[in-house]
Formats: C-alpha cells, structure tokens, sequence
C-alpha cells in the first residue's frame, strides 16, 4: 500500500487550479485542441513549426509566422498561392498579432477574419449631428430658392 502512494504522482499545477476553477479547466481544454495540419502544395509536407494545437498557434512567434506564410506560398505570391483553401494578403511589416491573425485564417480557425469596426458612441453622435446639420442646409436652401 506504501508504494502505491509513492508511485502516483503529484498533481500538476495546472490540474489543481482546474480542479478548483471551472473557467480555467476549459480554458485548458479549449487551449488542448489539436489543429489539423495544413500540407504545402509543391510537396505534401508539413512546416515544421506548424502548430498542433491551439495553445501552439498563439505560442508561435514573429518569425515563425513569417517561414510559414513563406512555406505556404503566402509571403511572396506565386501560382501556388491562391490555390490554398483560403489565401491571404501578407505582408512582412504587420504587427505580431496581425500576422497571427491572419495565418489563423490561412489555416481555418474561426475568429480570424478581419475585424468589423464597431462605432464608438462618440462617433455615432458625430454622424448624428452631421446628418442633422446637413438636413437643416438643405431646408435652408430650398427655402432661399422660393424667396
């Protein structure tokens, strides 16, 4: 019975935080995901930074981001390029996350597409009292037409 107990191991920090937090226990799961691979069209192989879960792809940096777009026929266009399932625009002077942003589309991940700009209140009321000033020149005008 003794050597059970020192046979088994410790819980893993991580294990004892999901344990406890349910949040953080699919934070995990969800960060687990395996990505399917995506095969370069010339060769049939796969980059071999290629992330293979999720927790991966978030974890690659600046210039692994740049050799896959590269292996992928994706950083400078050829005849290859559009013949991937979703080809993409890139360029080598975006910003970490654009780059990421668009590799995670490249490879089909949901949540990747370009971001639609939500409209501050502050520019919503900016168009409104435009809108308003232009209706009034515009009553305005008429009016001097009749005059």
């Amino acid at each position: 019975m003794e050597n059970q107990f020192r046979n088994q191991k410790a819980p893993m920090l991580g294990d004892r935080r999901a344990a406890k937090n349910a949040a953080f226990h699919e934070k995990l799961r969800q960060m687990a995901l395996p990505l399917a691979p995506l095969v370069q069209l010339t060769t049939g192989e796969i980059h071999p930074a290629f992330p293979g879960t999720l927790l991966n792809f978030w974890l690659l940096t600046d210039a692994q981001l740049e050799e896959i777009a590269h292996f992928y026929h994706q950083r400078t266009p050829c005849r290859w390029t559009f013949h991937y399932p979703c080809p993409i625009v890139w360029s080598s002077d975006m910003p970490l996350e654009e780059k990421r942003r668009r590799i995670g589309r490249f490879i089909g991940l949901r949540g990747c597409e370009t971001p639609i700009h939500v409209k501050t209140e502050e520019e919503i009321m900016q168009e409104a009292r435009q809108a308003r000033l232009s209706e009034e020149d515009e009553v305005w005008k008429r009016k001097m037409r009749f005059n």
